[in-house]
């Protein structure tokens, strides 16, 4: 919901495509900051604690946007310096979350876990977009902020009654250059990992639409904030659904041929979005851009897992997350600067199509990754 309010909010004031791209490259600069000392963190520390105290400072920040969105004292300074922050903290959240999971499922229910985990995210990420183009609609982007705000309270004591032990190793992780590099060291010294890593952000980095949603509802479809909810809300709609089969699904061969499959899936609906001049036509193409990232996104994330020891979980999630949230974030950025110049359907075509190609030559180039199916005879072992 913040982030329609935000992109919706920054557009008004602006009239610019590349002040949309601002706010991307505002957070990318605080993920390329915080990801790996919060992996360090994540890894030295009681991960539920680190959860909830990560969970405050956003808390802080919405209620700072609603005050002076209400007060008429906001500027996009002030809202690109908020994401800034807001980013700073999602460092936290993203790896503390994804290393909790392991502590709480056996091994043989990760694609399970995962799958539960990435569609609830889908569905907040298919119902929230469609409250928010009505909150923005009737009440204005200061009442999301407060609801948001407010959710983070919420968080926090649904938190507190789950037990999570101690992980594995804690007391061998050092605050030390040697302790950040070594989930570096680890992420790159595979080549399963860092290509599945790339791929994310080969396809968040070119295929990054949603930043460019506003202009579609204003300018393109003419269908104002609600319209904007239902196409934020599409993606999810699509995730959502192949979240069901997979969370259905004990096992799934080849996984590493269907994380290529859902990239390649993800790129060509971003592309064929791009070229639609129908409203609901560019919502078909939304959900299909939605099933394509739950495909990979899903088993990206079972492998990743299964692959890296509970003792380094933070920091190999924190380097996924360079990766994960700053290809989203440069790509916001890239296709804003692109929409600029040449108009938001070319430069939302172009990120597509360079997307699919680019998938198509690494499928090609690194065929371990595209016969890759050995991560569930590590449960069988």
């Amino acid at each position: 919901m913040q982030v329609v309010a935000i992109n919706w909010q920054i557009y008004e004031m602006t009239n610019s495509p590349a002040s949309l791209g601002l706010v991307g490259l505002a957070g990318l600069l605080s993920i390329l900051i915080f990801s790996l000392p919060s992996g360090l963190i994540v890894d030295k520390f009681h991960r539920k604690k680190v959860l909830i105290f990560s969970q405050i400072f956003p808390a802080a920040f919405a209620f700072v946007l609603a005050y002076m969105t209400f007060a008429h004292t906001i500027t996009p300074l002030w809202i690109y310096v908020l994401v800034f922050l807001s980013f700073a903290t999602r460092a936290f959240q993203g790896p503390a979350r994804q290393a909790i999971i392991p502590q709480l499922v056996p091994r043989e229910y990760f694609l399970n876990a995962f799958s539960l985990q990435t569609m609830c995210r889908q569905a907040s990420l298919m119902i929230g977009p469609a409250i928010g183009g009505f909150m923005i609609e009737f009440f204005g982007v200061s009442s999301i902020y407060i609801f948001n705000g407010a959710t983070f309270i919420i968080y926090i004591f649904l938190l507190l009654p789950i037990h999570i032990k101690p992980h594995e190793k804690a007391g061998d992780v050092d605050f030390s250059l040697h302790s950040l590099w070594e989930g570096v060291r680890f992420v790159f010294s595979n080549e399963i990992l860092i290509y599945t890593m790339l791929l994310d952000f080969i396809a968040n980095f070119f295929s990054s639409a949603t930043t460019l949603l506003p202009i579609f509802a204003r300018d393109i479809f003419q269908i104002g904030p609600r319209g904007l909810g239902l196409l934020y809300a599409s993606p999810a709609i699509g995730s959502t659904i192949a979240g069901l089969v997979m969370a259905s699904t004990h096992n799934i061969k080849r996984q590493g041929f269907w994380i290529l499959a859902g990239v390649l899936m993800y790129g060509l609906a971003t592309t064929l979005f791009g070229f639609s001049s129908n409203f609901y036509l560019a919502i078909f193409f939304l959900c299909f851009v939605g099933v394509g990232d739950m495909i990979s996104t899903v088993l990206r994330n079972t492998i990743r897992q299964l692959l890296t020891p509970d003792y380094i979980k933070g920091r190999m999630v924190a380097v996924n997350m360079i990766f994960v949230q700053g290809g989203p974030m440069a790509g916001e950025a890239e296709a804003g600067f692109v929409a600029q110049f040449f108009g938001a359907p070319f430069s939302v075509v172009s990120g597509g199509v360079v997307t699919v190609m680019l998938t198509l030559f690494i499928a090609w180039k690194v065929p371990k990754l595209r016969n890759y199916t050995h991560a569930y005879d590590i449960i069988k072992t």
